[in-house]
């Protein structure tokens, strides 16, 4: 994909950032945000969703569109699952601490907390939510931050429940964990201030960096989703969704303005051409005999095969528009968003099993000429109709301009469409949940990163690169609690980012260690009943049967304190085994028996207090 001068595209960009919050229970119930794994279930039910109409009598496209497949909706409870989560009781009120949370960013992000938060219902039934909405409550405005290429705008920051994570998809239907529902999250919307890739990439990194900054967000993957909107002058705004890395961000960019600019010189040759689609034509005939293995299985099971002309398409249906994705790649996104496995079109055929004879008949079936294209999609009969029909309308849609929607992100940076752009009939007012005053001066603003790794050089002597770590690291609120419960802070530091990491290359389960197991651990060795070198051990020993208390664990690993008499008698043992060298080399010979005597008490005593004894024996015997 060749570099674009973005000023000329008139590119214009904007970035939605979707950031879970880790607070201890959910949005509008009392039930933990920690997530299960789908074979902890209890239980499973089932859900339809349909559209519902607005206020003002409207129904929102997007959920039209997704209303034309039929869905079975089943959903895996735990014991941990409320009713409320199930859309079987009303929400309670905002969660506090959620509300707390979202204030110290509004803080970091210079935005105005607004006086009330109504809480507002957005229509989804993708089968997400139980309830066929989400809810979301705007909670402040008018923000700003900096970019090497000028500011970007922040226009709104929201409060909303996080949906039900998709397990599996079964053909039509689809099962939903509802350990995530209702999750807090953060919805942060800039302006469309972003003006190139890099710039999209950079304004991402900040507003991650504040998120993190008050220590309160989940980490991981899938904790963080960025949505972003793209368009060039003579294309449209096109919101693509679900970007889960933030190096991914430019890629993302670069490829729509590229595929927008490849459909704007599309529909121009289309236009040139005078171009026009078609009736939609049953050609079931022409494949009677046909010895493709799709279109074979859609006929041997009672389907049928339906075509449409795309005059003046020849050659254009097969152009690509970002790496590996066609004209011809776009229509069949909109085939499967109705059930259909994908499309054939005459500019890839003769293939997949399609005969030269074959493409000739189909051209004559539907009356195309050298300068058309014919698309067709083989199927079951209502699938197959439904499937052409979209396969028409977005063929129709690219003589015309660039269409208006919804994308999703590929893991190669590509997109694929989803659906169109929501509009504003999907809103409408939750009233089971009254609207709750907001007060953001009884909030105090986080440290930022930045700053937190300044003053972790500054007043603990950490050395820059540590100081980065543990600020940017995902144990950053925990060195804090440990600092404040008096460990000292360079241990603190190295157990958190460089022990751990030891134990995870040798392959010990360190997800299994919990924050109070790592505090107390800590407080062990700060009291004096753990020796530094039995840290990873009792960690180890942890982690294997994460119900040990630390003190357990010590037990377990053989790692009890032992007292200065029985160190100086283990020491003496280990330099009279090496009386020769020590009357050589004298205190040349501390190193090799310093390990020795190390390996001698296995982790048992400090290696402060086994250095100085042993070289006091040592002097004894020089």
């Amino acid at each position: 994909m060749s570099e674009y001068d973005y000023e000329d595209l008139g590119l214009v960009a904007g970035l939605e950032i979707h950031q879970q919050l880790d607070t201890a229970t959910k949005l509008f119930c009392g039930c933990p945000t920690e997530l299960r794994e789908p074979d902890d279930a209890a239980r499973t039910f089932t859900r339809f969703l349909h559209p519902t109409k607005s206020e003002l009598g409207e129904l929102d496209d997007a959920a039209l569109e997704e209303s034309r497949v039929e869905r079975e909706f089943e959903y895996l409870a735990y014991d941990t699952t409320c009713l409320v989560e199930e859309d079987d009781e009303p929400p309670h009120s905002l969660d506090s601490e959620a509300r707390t949370v979202v204030m110290q960013i509004a803080s970091l992000l210079d935005m105005d907390v607004v006086d009330q938060a109504h809480v507002m219902r957005k229509l989804v039934i993708d089968g997400s939510n139980t309830s066929g909405f989400q809810r979301t409550t705007l909670i402040a405005q008018e923000g700003e931050i900096q970019t090497s290429e000028g500011p970007v705008s922040i226009v709104d920051l929201m409060l909303e429940e996080e949906s039900a994570q998709r397990v599996e998809e079964r053909g039509d239907d689809v099962l939903f964990s509802l350990d995530r529902l209702g999750i807090p999250l953060v919805e942060i919307g800039t302006g469309p201030d972003i003006s190139s890739p890099e710039q999209a990439r950079e304004a991402a990194q900040t507003i991650g960096m504040l998120l993190r900054s008050t220590g309160k967000v989940k980490r991981g993957l899938g904790t963080i989703r960025q949505d972003v909107n793209v368009s060039i002058a003579e294309g449209a705004r096109v919101e693509i969704k679900g970007v889960q890395a933030l190096d991914q961000i430019d890629e993302i960019v670069r490829f729509e303005v590229g595929r927008q600019a490849e459909l704007v010189e599309i529909r121009d040759e289309l236009q040139s051409r005078d171009a026009s689609v078609g009736d939609v034509t049953d050609v079931t005939g022409v494949f009677e005999d046909s010895d493709s293995g799709v279109i074979r299985g859609a006929l041997d099971s009672g389907g049928k095969v339906m075509g449409v002309k795309l005059a003046g398409f020849d050659g254009l249906v097969g152009r690509e528009l970002q790496p590996d994705r066609r004209l011809g790649t776009e229509f069949s996104d909109h085939a499967k968003r109705h059930g259909a496995g994908g499309i054939f079109h005459t500019d890839e055929l003769p293939a997949y099993g399609v005969t030269d004879a074959e493409v000739d008949a189909l051209r004559e079936a539907v009356g195309a000429g050298p300068d058309d294209a014919v698309a067709i999609v083989a199927d079951d009969p209502e699938t197959a109709d439904l499937a052409i029909d979209a396969v028409a309308e977005r063929a129709e849609v690219a003589i015309e301009d660039v269409p208006e929607e919804t994308r999703g992100a590929n893991d190669d940076g590509t997109t694929r469409y989803l659906r169109p752009l929501p509009g504003a009939a999907r809103m409408y007012p939750e009233t089971d949940v009254i609207p709750v005053e907001l007060d953001p001066s009884d909030v105090e603003t986080p440290e930022l990163l930045t700053e937190k790794v300044d003053r972790y050089q500054a007043e603990f002597g950490l050395d820059a690169g540590l100081a980065e770590q543990v600020a940017y690291g995902r144990k950053m609120p925990l060195f804090e609690q440990a600092i404040d419960e008096g460990i000292d802070s360079t241990f603190a530091a190295g157990l958190l980012e460089s022990t751990l990491t030891e134990l995870r290359r040798d392959d010990v389960a360190v997800e299994e260690l919990s924050d109070d197991h790592l505090l107390a651990v800590m407080h062990l060795v700060e009291d004096g009943d753990l020796a530094k070198e039995g840290v990873n051990d009792v960690l180890s020993t942890i982690a294997e049967n994460p119900d040990l208390s630390a003190e357990e664990a010590v037990e377990e690993a053989g790692l009890s304190g032992v007292s200065e008499d029985e160190v100086r008698e283990a020491i003496a043992e280990v330099v009279e085994r090496n009386a020769d060298q020590v009357e050589e080399q004298g205190m040349g010979a501390f190193s090799a028996l310093m390990g020795e005597a190390m390996g001698a008490l296995r982790g048992k005593a400090d290696g402060g207090v086994v250095s100085d004894v042993l070289r006091e024996e040592i002097q004894k015997r020089a």
